[in-house]
């Protein structure tokens, strides 16, 4: 029997048919992309993934210091689980890295754009720093002052500390429920409409949070409290995020029990037309690596239990 029905009116990429489309992927069709530079993989097991993510950090560090050459990094937070490996790696090898500089993507800020202090529990700084560089030994570990963050006070140059140092090695990141990447959201797109080449060349600014956001953050790291979570954030933009050599993403969106969050975006976002109100899909225009772990490179169903 049919039964058809407009989408939810807060939802900002409306197009039906597109949706139709890629939910019909099988996973094992889900590698094969018409971007030869937009590299799609799946790891099954969730140890082997977080492992993977940690070794692609600790390579292009190490790749760095052997080269004598600077490292700047884009990183997010969440997930985390490839950090504190990664911490291990380097301690274990003894990789130095003074001459790395990190620029984390985001950071919550408050209804009135002050950023989350570093010693409240649910900071972005405080989980960097204890989950990662604070790890790290301290005869090996970056410079205080080569770790950024875009609190209020660093926003409005933000995006030119990056670019003063030559710009970004690599850009890490993940997809949200919504497909944005940073905090970067979909509703953004709205401001842009077709204006594509303008909407690439965006900078840092402070977001307000989509619902969407709001209900996956609030399950992943607020025990799934949606009045805990902040409700705006900054984020870095698109330009950086493209301006960076390389991308490397990341989708762990799994709950457990054969369920995820992440199975439809991560297709809309790499299998979808590149547009301005699904933030992710400007990563099919860029080398890209694009990392699905097993339980969301499933089928799209629907499961009633």
């Amino acid at each position: 029997m049919s039964f058809t029905y407009d989408l939810a009116r807060f939802i900002p990429f409306r197009d039906l048919k597109v949706c139709e489309r890629v939910r019909a992927i099988k996973r094992k069709e889900i590698t094969r992309h018409p971007n030869p530079e937009f590299k799609i993989r799946v790891v099954n097991d969730p140890a082997e993934f977080y492992t993977a993510f940690a070794v692609d950090i600790v390579r292009r560090i190490r790749d760095a210091a052997e080269a004598g050459k600077p490292f700047v990094a884009i990183f997010p937070v969440g997930p985390m689980p490839q950090y504190p490996i990664a911490a291990q790696i380097i301690n274990q090898l003894r990789i130095p890295c003074q001459r790395v500089h990190s620029f984390n993507m985001d950071e919550y800020a408050d209804q009135d754009g002050n950023t989350a202090p570093a010693d409240w529990p649910g900071s972005f700084q405080r989980a960097m720093m204890e989950k990662f560089w604070l790890a790290i030994d301290r005869d090996l570990r970056p410079p205080q002052k080569q770790i950024h963050f875009p609190t209020k006070a660093a926003l409005a140059g933000y995006g030119k500390m990056i670019e003063d140092l030559g710009g970004a090695d690599v850009c890490y990141g993940g997809i949200g429920w919504c497909g944005h990447i940073a905090f970067w959201e979909a509703h953004l797109g709205e401001e842009y409409g077709d204006d594509l080449a303008a909407y690439k060349k965006a900078g840092p600014r402070l977001v307000e949070l989509h619902p969407m956001t709001i209900m996956q953050n609030a399950l992943h790291s607020f025990g799934g409290d949606w009045s805990w979570v902040p409700p705006k954030a900054n984020s870095i933009g698109p330009a950086q995020i493209l301006g960076a050599r390389h991308r490397s993403f990341w989708l762990d969106g799994d709950l457990g029990g054969g369920v995820s969050w992440q199975r439809f975006i991560a297709r809309l976002v790499a299998f979808g037309p590149v547009n301005t109100l699904v933030p992710g899909s400007i990563l099919q225009t860029a080398p890209t690596d694009y990392t699905i772990l097993g339980n969301v490179a499933d089928d799209v169903e629907i499961h009633m239990a």
